[in-house]
Order: structure tokens, then C-alpha cells, then sequence
């Protein structure tokens, strides 16, 4: 697969999902005699860490999803909002044609307006509350994300750090 294509959700596991394998992999290791230490298959890891980088990508389209219907609930309560204003117009000036009923019309009209911009606000913050919920969960995965990697890399580093010693000794 190519950098610039970008696997679907189907083609690549979740990111929990493929940190859960690598925690499965380093927790499954062959301990090395009377140390912390364990052997990790070098390929299996970076298999995994292959597969966190292009999982990436698709999760980041998905958060771009997020947003786009995100956007797309708040455009259609503009335009119910904008619908309700007009339909409030058209009302209001009917009733300013009847020339009995101008001050009910008036504050009819008023009524109708506030209302409609009161359910625009409701919408674009619901909408807004949806998107940064969404927004702040995929925070936490890739936090967890790299710390895993962090510490991943620094047992990797040990464990070169300590062949590199046996093997000066």
C-alpha cells in the first residue's frame, strides 16, 4: 500500500485493538533468565508498529467524518432555523394585512424569530458538544498510543543497551 492511500476502517483494525496486540507481543515474549528483559520478535514488532502507523490514517478519516457530519447537523439546523424565520416573515406580514391584529402580529413574529435562533444555538452547541466529546476521546487513544510506543521503544532500547554491553564484555 502506497503513503498516500489510506486503508479503509474495514481494512485495518482499531487502534486499540492492534495496541492490545502489542501489548499481547511484548507480555507473551520469552523471558531472558534472571532479568526484566524479554525477546520480541523484531519483525512481529515492527509488523505491529506498520500497521499503528497505516491504522492511523483511518482513524484520523474517521474523526474527519466526525466532523463532517458534525457540520452537516449544524448547516441543516441553520437552515430549519432560516426556514422558521421565513415561514415567521411570511406569517408576520399576513397578519400585518389584516390590520386588526398588528401588535399580536408583531409580537408573534418576534416570538417566532427568537425562537428559532434559540433552536439554531441549541443545535450548534449540541452539535459542537458532539464534535469536541468525539474530538476529546481520540485524544485519549493517541495519548495511550504513544506512551505504549514510548515505552515499547525504551525496553528496545534497553535491550540494545544490554547486548551492546555482553557483547564488549
Amino acid at each position: 500500500m502506497t503513503e498516500q492511500q489510506h486503508p479503509t476502517e474495514d481494512e485495518v483494525p482499531s487502534l486499540p485493538a492492534l495496541v492490545d496486540e502489542l501489548d499481547a507481543l511484548v507480555t507473551h515474549a520469552r523471558a531472558m533468565p534472571m532479568s526484566a528483559s524479554v525477546l520480541v520478535n523484531r519483525a512481529d514488532a515492527l509488523a505491529l508498529v506498520d500497521d499503528l502507523r497505516a491504522a492511523m490514517p483511518a482513524q484520523l478519516d474517521r474523526a474527519d467524518e466526525v466532523l463532517s457530519d458534525a457540520d452537516r447537523v449544524l448547516a441543516d439546523a441553520e437552515e430549519q432555523a432560516e426556514r422558521v424565520i421565513a415561514t415567521a416573515r411570511t406569517r408576520a406580514a399576513q397578519l400585518v394585512a389584516e390590520e386588526q391584529v398588528v401588535v399580536q402580529a408583531r409580537a408573534e413574529a418576534a416570538r417566532i424569530v427568537e425562537e428559532a435562533h434559540a433552536q439554531a444555538d441549541t443545535l450548534r452547541r449540541e452539535a459542537d458538544d458532539y464534535c469536541d466529546r468525539r474530538l476529546a476521546e481520540f485524544e485519549i487513544d493517541l495519548g495511550k498510543l504513544v506512551l505504549q510506543v514510548q515505552a515499547g521503544r525504551a525496553k528496545l532500547a534497553e535491550r540494545l543497551d544490554d547486548s551492546a554491553s555482553a557483547s564488549n564484555d
